[in-house]
């Protein structure tokens, strides 16, 4: 059995096309192996920032040269890096809410399954003694989902943060993140919108009064969304604010919801995103249990050799992922 204090953390525990540094450490390292001790609670990676007393969070953080008093402790500094990225994604994350399914995959080609039912196959109808039952036909893709890479070029040199506090630095690289979920984001809109290699472009709902919308336009893409069920709304700033001004939107529950705590509903009970980046004067519905499905090779990449060899100097962080309609009829668009 390997005990934290042993294991001798390295630069070759990353690039492994399968597994992360954190599960290389936890293969070598369990976290079971300290159940009812005080290091209970932590992982791996965890484990070895405290084995080498390095605080990453709080008014008491270490400055950024802590990782580098020894060729040891600074093999940690790009899982570091790239747990902080992790964190500014995951607190800017809107994806969570209108994506069914999330796929990992290890390398660049990914096709998805489709399936388009026509009316006639969505009823299941009474099936006669001795007959054939209806088929629901789930083929491969005949394209590859389109990845897309994003991510951000970290130029700063070991001399000008290494006595920057961990803590502040680490609120840069969440911002990093941020950036990299908004364009995710906006990556997943677009396909919702205008459909991937193999799905055609949403199908269009107009309002009754073009500059306008009502209530009777929502009721229409919700019943235009039928058989599936419309829970969740995207609208950009200039037709959230008018969704917003609606009377509906000013009884009493929805007033104390919206002013006690900021949290936005809809006459229909959908889930109201707000996505700037969406453009023109246009509302999305869709089901997100059954609409898009999302696709990342691997996890955020950190250039982790110029981070441990170099100090820092220049590092890119990166991450790809692609989006993928699983049920075309799932998403609808209103154009108001």
């Amino acid at each position: 059995m390997a005990y934290y204090d042993t294991i001798k953390p390295e630069k070759g525990m990353y690039g492994n096309g399968t597994k992360s540094f954190t599960q290389i450490l936890e293969e070598l390292d369990p976290s079971e192996n300290y159940k009812g001790s005080e290091l209970e609670g932590l992982d791996a990676y965890q484990r070895q920032l405290k084995r080498y007393d390095i605080r990453v969070g709080g008014s008491n953080s270490d400055c950024v040269q802590k990782f580098f008093q020894s060729s040891d402790s600074a093999a940690l500094f790009p899982e570091y890096v790239s747990r902080a990225v992790r964190q500014g994604i995951e607190r800017a994350d809107v994806l969570s809410d209108i994506i069914a399914a999330k796929t990992v995959i290890d390398g660049m080609d990914y096709r998805s399954v489709v399936s388009d039912p026509s009316d006639d196959d969505k009823q299941l109808k009474p099936v006669a003694e001795g007959a054939y039952l209806p088929q629901t036909t789930i083929k491969t893709s005949g394209q590859l989902v389109k990845l897309q890479k994003r991510g951000r070029m970290l130029v700063a040199s070991y001399e000008a943060i290494k006595f920057q506090k961990l803590d502040l630095f680490t609120v840069t690289l969440r911002q990093i993140g941020a950036h990299i979920a908004r364009e995710q984001l906006k990556d997943a809109v677009e396909v919702l919108i205008n459909g991937d290699s193999t799905t055609s472009a949403a199908g269009t709902v107009s309002a009754a009064s073009v500059g306008n919308i009502s209530y009777d336009d929502l009721v229409k893409l919700w019943a235009e969304l039928s058989p599936y069920e419309m829970n969740t709304l995207l609208a950009p700033t200039a037709v959230m604010t008018k969704l917003l001004s609606m009377s509906e939107m000013k009884d009493s529950r929805a007033g104390l919801d919206f002013h006690g705590s900021g949290k936005m509903i809809t006459p229909l009970g959908a889930k109201l995103l707000h996505i700037p980046s969406i453009t023109g004067n246009k509302i999305i519905g869709l089901d997100k249990n059954c609409a898009l499905e999302m696709v990342q090779s691997g996890d955020v990449v950190t250039d982790y050799d110029k981070l441990i060899d170099r100090q820092l100097e220049r590092a890119a962080i990166s991450c790809i992922t692609g989006f993928a309609k699983i049920f075309p009829d799932s998403v609808k668009v209103l154009t108001c």
